[in-house]
């Protein structure tokens, strides 16, 4: 199907306003996740903070100081079963669901000689898997009540320039983009928007994603002792801090972009990857006739209505 406009009356901003909306968050009790619970919160939305970690659920709520507005959930996102209670028990606290932050992830990162299917099956189960469980799961219930909504997809960096010893990341990351533009077009006709949230470095514990590994990932595997020298590795306070990150996301979820960036220092080897693939582009006259056939392939209104949209942004600050 074609990319269908929003109808009249519907909102190209849907969450431009957050106030008394309400946002599911995964890997919502530290890092990235609890940078956008604590600015949705400050914004006026109820958050439901979604973890695997039981015990940072209990202090993420505390340090948000906004216990009317904040409920928690323990969730591993590779459950599927398991997602659908968590949305359960976040309607039942604050009766519909509006924002989807599919925000949880893993750092698998090594070599790809190394990887095993371990190591495939646990970083693309959770990293796409827990995304692709947050639309099938919440998706159909901010359509059903009609009242717009937004969806965040936690990507990375990573995802626009593949570094070496990120394959499965990045396969996961890259995903993830390509999903959110597939579907921008289709959900903006029922008045829900989608971003790709693309992260640089934060301030995080994505170094300790080897703690929750596990048991039945762990037999074939070749990331162990790698996850270990990583769980060492300090963080930089020159990282983006999580409140930054944070506020980042709520000003995108309010102008419904494409795409949230972070951080300018990646830009040129974004340019020079963009260059690459255009300059491999065959150098030969175009098939008309063939163009006609496949019209439908060859652009998406998605990426001029971005660029308009950023165009703006300057004078509208």
């Amino acid at each position: 199907m074609a990319y269908t406009p929003p109808a009249s009356g519907q909102n190209a901003t849907p969450m431009a306003d957050v106030r008394g909306k309400t946002a599911f968050i995964t890997g919502g009790a530290n890092g990235i996740g609890l940078g956008i619970a604590r600015a949705l919160v400050k914004a006026g939305a109820n958050v439901v903070i979604a973890d695997i970690r039981e015990s940072a659920l209990a202090e993420a709520k505390a340090s948000l100081g906004a216990d009317d507005q904040v409920e928690t959930v323990q969730l591993d996102v590779t459950d599927r079963a398991g997602f659908a209670a968590a949305a359960d028990k976040a309607e039942a606290r604050f009766g519909k669901i509006h924002i989807l932050v599919g925000n949880a992830g893993i750092g698998v990162m090594g070599p790809i000689m190394d990887a095993r299917y371990d190591d495939w099956d646990w970083g693309m189960g959770v990293n796409l898997g827990g995304v692709i469980n947050g639309l099938v799961t919440i998706l159909p219930r901010i359509k059903a009540h009609g009242e717009g909504g937004q969806v965040v997809t936690t990507s990375s960096q990573s995802g626009l320039i593949p570094i070496s010893y990120s394959a499965i990341y990045s396969a996961a990351k890259a995903a993830i983009i390509g999903i959110t533009e597939a579907a921008r077009g289709e959900l903006a006709a029922v008045n829900i928007g989608i971003s790709a949230f693309c992260p640089g470095p934060v301030q995080s514990n994505i170094a300790h994603s080897g703690e929750l590994r596990p048991e039945d990932k762990k037999q074939d595997t070749g990331y162990l002792k790698r996850e270990e020298e990583l769980e060492a590795r300090p963080v930089s306070p020159l990282w983006m801090s999580q409140d930054e990150v944070g506020e980042r996301v709520l000003a995108g979820i309010r102008r419904n972009d494409l795409y949230i960036l972070t951080h300018p220092e990646f830009g040129p080897g974004m340019q020079r990857r963009f260059d690459a693939i255009m300059a491999s582009v065959p150098d030969e006259e175009v098939n008309e006739a063939r163009a006609k056939e496949i019209f439908f392939l060859l652009d998406n209104p998605i990426f001029a209505e971005q660029s308009a949209r950023c165009a703006k942004q300057p004078a509208e600050a």
